[in-house]
């Protein structure tokens, strides 16, 4: 048994001239039902060494399949700081501005610029974390039936200025049984 277990994942990134970075960890301990929650960046867990330690996995990983694009290296991290690994998401992640908050890299635009052919902008030891960014997920959900995914009009939706929400509905909208029943994400960054 892993003791104090926290999901720890490594973005990493590759483009097909055999270059491989990673760009920090996002820590997705908050989960209900095996459902992410709240995404931070950087893990509050996470010190330089053991970044360079997890990041050097990740890389290693992605190296190993030639990978290309955007990937995220998903790990269990034990409160004696090992690590061990779950699986590799092979896109970018719902809650990929966290790492584009605090590198100051747009990674859709990696994505594209990659995906041309073109050499990645950065090598690692380019790559800085500054600050912090946190990603809140709003869902569709009954507080009093457990948190279950819930349907019906959605009749209020508004977000401050100080924040990034990135939604697809708005009020009036009909939240249905067919999709997730995430309604939004809200990001903030300082």
């Amino acid at each position: 048994a892993v003791v104090g277990a926290r999901h720890v994942e490594i973005q990493v990134f590759g483009d097909s001239h055999g270059t491989v970075v990673h760009l920090g960890e996002r820590d997705c301990s908050v989960q209900r039902r095996n459902q992410k929650i709240v995404e931070e960046s950087p893990s509050p867990v996470v010190d330089a060494e053991l970044r360079a330690k997890m990041g050097a996995a990740a890389v290693a990983a992605a190296q190993s399949i030639d990978y290309v694009g955007a990937g995220t290296v998903e790990f269990l991290l034990g409160a004696d700081g090992e690590f061990y690994f779950l699986e590799m998401n092979t896109r970018l992640q719902v809650e990929h501005p966290v790492t584009e908050l605090v590198t100051g890299i747009d990674l859709v635009d990696w994505q594209l610029r990659v995906a041309a052919g073109e050499p990645l902008p950065m090598r690692q030891e380019d790559v800085q974390i500054q600050d912090h960014a946190f990603e809140a997920r709003l869902y569709a959900e009954d507080a009093t039936q457990g948190f279950l995914p819930a349907i019906g009009r959605l009749t209020h939706l508004t977000f401050p200025d100080i924040v990034r929400a990135d939604t697809g509905v708005e009020a009036g909208d009909e939240i249905t049984p067919h999709y997730d029943p995430m309604i939004a994400k809200v990001i903030v960054h300082g």
